[in-house]
């Protein structure tokens, strides 16, 4: 009888391979830190590895033994399925380069309040640091440790962030923001400080990178007195090689 060739297995093996090479890209490519926090990069890399090394192994003892592979097995889908489905998303995952998100994300999720901020935990007490050389994420954690902003107006203040055009703020203002990232893109949020401008804020495109230095100041935006950045430069930088802060 002739042998027929176990085209399911080799199938299996390549989809271990596809998606190892998928996770390893996004590592090779610097594209992981869009993805995932940085204390779990070492999980994902590892994970590529050994898919890799299972995909090996899998083409290996196909060739040296195909019929102990063709075992049964129990799945939700049948098994053509649920190759074409693993083999589908890792091809995409491995044409698809992940980009951080937009502002259009960061108001459909809504800017999280300092004061409400139960995920950002701080891991020092920012007040420590030298106010010129906080990050966004420094004074957002200042912030939710004590809300007042009086107590740091005058301060200086360099940051970067993207910019968001808030629909319902005047003109002359914008927001600085960063997305927040405590384990996966999935779970990101937007944290975000105000800056008034001299001019309109149309001169700075949403989505734009921009470093600001100034002082801080308190004023009333949208009805609610917040820390506001009274800018004495905003300059165009390009995106950050990791834009998410943690």
């Amino acid at each position: 009888m002739k042998r027929t060739f176990p085209w399911p297995i080799a199938f299996d093996a390549l989809a271990l391979l596809l998606w190892g090479l998928m996770i390893l890209r996004y590592w090779w490519t610097g594209r992981l830190a869009v993805l995932l926090h940085p204390d779990y990069h070492w999980l994902a890399i590892g994970a590529g590895w050994l898919l890799l090394l299972m995909a090996l192994w899998r083409g290996a003892a196909l060739l040296w033994s195909p019929k102990s592979l063709n075992t049964p097995h129990i799945a939700l889908l049948p098994r053509r399925w649920s190759l074409a489905v693993l083999l589908a998303v890792a091809v995409f995952g491995i044409i698809y380069i992940p980009r951080p998100f937009t502002s259009d994300t960061a108001l459909a999720r809504g800017i999280a309040e300092p004061v409400a901020l139960t995920r950002s935990q701080p891991r020092r007490f920012a007040r420590n640091t030298p106010p010129e050389e906080r990050s966004l994420i420094d004074w957002i954690r200042l912030l939710n440790v004590y809300p007042e902003p009086d107590a740091y107006t005058d301060e200086p203040v360099n940051i970067t962030g993207f910019v968001i055009h808030p629909p319902n703020w005047p003109d002359d203002y914008l927001l600085a923001a960063r997305f927040v990232l405590t384990c996966c893109a999935a779970d990101a949020y937007p944290v975000g400080l105000p800056v008034q401008l001299s001019g309109d804020r149309g001169e700075f495109a949403p989505d734009s990178w921009v470093n600001i230095t100034g002082t801080m100041m308190t004023d009333t935006v949208d009805g609610q007195r917040r820390l506001v950045i009274q800018p004495q430069d905003v300059l165009p930088v390009p995106e950050p090689k990791n834009p998410y802060e943690f």
